[in-house]
């Protein structure tokens, strides 16, 4: 701590400054806000002199690209500490919290991300302008190895920890394939590498980046997938697809590009940096024992299923794998921001069902107006659920007329609460006595969304003491 205070005295004058730990990342650099009077600095601590080493350089090259990272002011001798300036506290991950809470961006947020794209791709192309590739740590390119590093840390650090069983040689060959794939473009533009919404800090609005030390030569797919497929940053796709044509139109003006090719190549950075991140959570997990990454593992894994709903013939044991992985007992039950639909029959005269949830009910329907089957004596000991009381409504037609109504209604509801991540819906019908009418609709409601949807789906027939639950499919 003392290094850090003779170098905030060397550049500012100033002695003894408050000193104030910031929150530590996911690796072993401290941080902390030194200040003194009208003075306020970050003062850095790293284990690792040539990770520091390449965090200076890099920093000082892209200032003089005039481009938006903090400035290194002071190092100590033994490369351990330096200062830099202090971009204050704004970034762009809690700017945007609403919008990753909710799934629907404001039009503020929305600018903040498009204005971050654009600036992604004029930085990968300008910083590598005169840069001396050398100086990145601990490879100065994206290559085959730095490939395999990344893939092998996923299998050792994720895929092993699942107790799975699988054929290492087959799993290596559709590595091969994806590293032959991932290096089929050849670009002379910088990989920041780990560039998300937490490493982009937010000056007067404008998105300064941080954490580049990892940063080499290589493709401009890998900083979009990991910036737009982030694991907790719950982009819609509509939004996601936006960003990429703004992307794109700012990388355009450096130099041509084929928007189907870009896409095509992109995917596999998505699948590939999905890997890593898996990885990444394993070890930091697993292995360090910190617990936030542990949290993150179902977000990952959620993206992961996304991704898989697309095809990657070339990989086929690779995704043979990932299928099985993910439907794991311990990942099912982990599954976070899931939609459970819950619907009930019930009589109003025993009073309206309690949403178990919280979140404080839903829709209730009242199918009082129906023609009711219990009138007639014929009906009184069989339910909504019989052939005969099944036969009435098609017969009388006013059951379907109502339901039509209510499909539409609540589809775009469930559809909602899907694209925002809402894990509770609750849906319930009533009629006289809960026997017939509200037993029909609510069967019939249940089967159109566990059919329509996918979604899991809670039946309960209250006062016929029944219930039944249509799985996620």
């Amino acid at each position: 701590m003392q290094e850090l205070i003779s170098l905030f005295k060397q550049h500012t004058g100033k002695t003894e400054p408050l000193i104030e730990p910031l929150a530590s990342s996911g690796s072993n650099r401290r941080y902390y806000r030194l200040t003194s009077e009208d003075f306020t600095l970050i003062g850095v601590y790293g284990q690792s002199k040539e990770e520091n080493n390449a965090f200076i350089k890099l920093a000082k090259h892209f200032h003089n690209q005039k481009l938006n990272v903090p400035k290194v002011f002071k190092v100590s001798k033994d490369m351990h500490y330096y200062i830099q300036e202090d971009l204050g506290d704004i970034v762009l991950f809690d700017a945007i919290k609403a919008g990753r809470n909710t799934g629907v961006f404001s039009h503020g947020e929305i600018e903040l991300l498009h204005k971050t794209i654009e600036k992604l791709a004029d930085f990968q192309v300008k910083g590598a302008k005169g840069l001396d590739f050398d100086v990145c740590y601990p490879q100065p390119e994206f290559n085959e190895r730095s490939i395999h590093w990344d893939l092998n840390y996923f299998k050792y650090s994720f895929l092993k920890t699942t107790g799975m069983e699988f054929q290492e040689n087959l799993l290596e060959d559709d590595f091969e394939r994806m590293a032959q794939k991932l290096l089929q473009d050849k670009t002379n533009t910088f990989l920041l590498r780990d560039f998300q919404s937490r490493n982009v800090m937010l000056v007067d609005g404008e998105p300064y980046f941080i954490d580049f030390q990892g940063g080499r030569k290589g493709p401009v797919y890998y900083d979009v997938a990991s910036f737009l497929w982030q694991a907790k940053a719950n982009y819609p796709d509509k939004l996601r697809y936006e960003l990429i044509d703004t992307y794109i139109a700012a990388l355009n003006k450096h130099y041509p590009i084929d928007k189907n090719h870009f896409l095509e190549q992109l995917r596999h950075f998505v699948l590939f940096r999905t890997l890593q991140v898996l990885g990444a959570y394993g070890f930091r997990g697993y292995f360090e024992k910190k617990p936030h990454f542990l949290q993150s593992v179902p977000f990952a894994l959620n993206n992961l299923r996304e991704i898989l709903k697309s095809e990657f013939s070339e990989y086929p044991y690779l995704c043979k794998v990932m299928h099985e992985m993910i439907n794991l007992k311990q990942f099912a039950d982990m599954r976070k921001d899931e939609l459970e639909v819950r619907i009930t029959s019930f009589a109003y005269k025993k009073g309206i069902p309690s949403d178990p949830s919280g979140n404080g009910g839903g829709y209730v329907f009242d199918c009082r107006a129906i023609n009711n089957p219990g009138k007639f004596e014929r009906y009184n000991n069989v339910t909504g659920l019989d052939e005969p009381v099944i036969q009435f409504f098609k017969e009388d037609g006013e059951m379907d007329v109502y339901l039509e109504s209510i499909y539409k209604l609540v589809d775009s509801h469930v559809k909602r609460y899907i694209e925002r991540s809402f894990t509770h819906l609750m849906v319930s019908f009533g009629c006289t006595g809960g026997q017939h009418r509200s037993v029909y609709a609510s069967q019939r409601i249940a089967e159109h969304i566990s059919e329509k949807f996918g979604v899991k789906v809670s039946l309960i027939h209250r006062e016929q003491n029944l219930e039944q639950v249509f799985n996620k499919k």
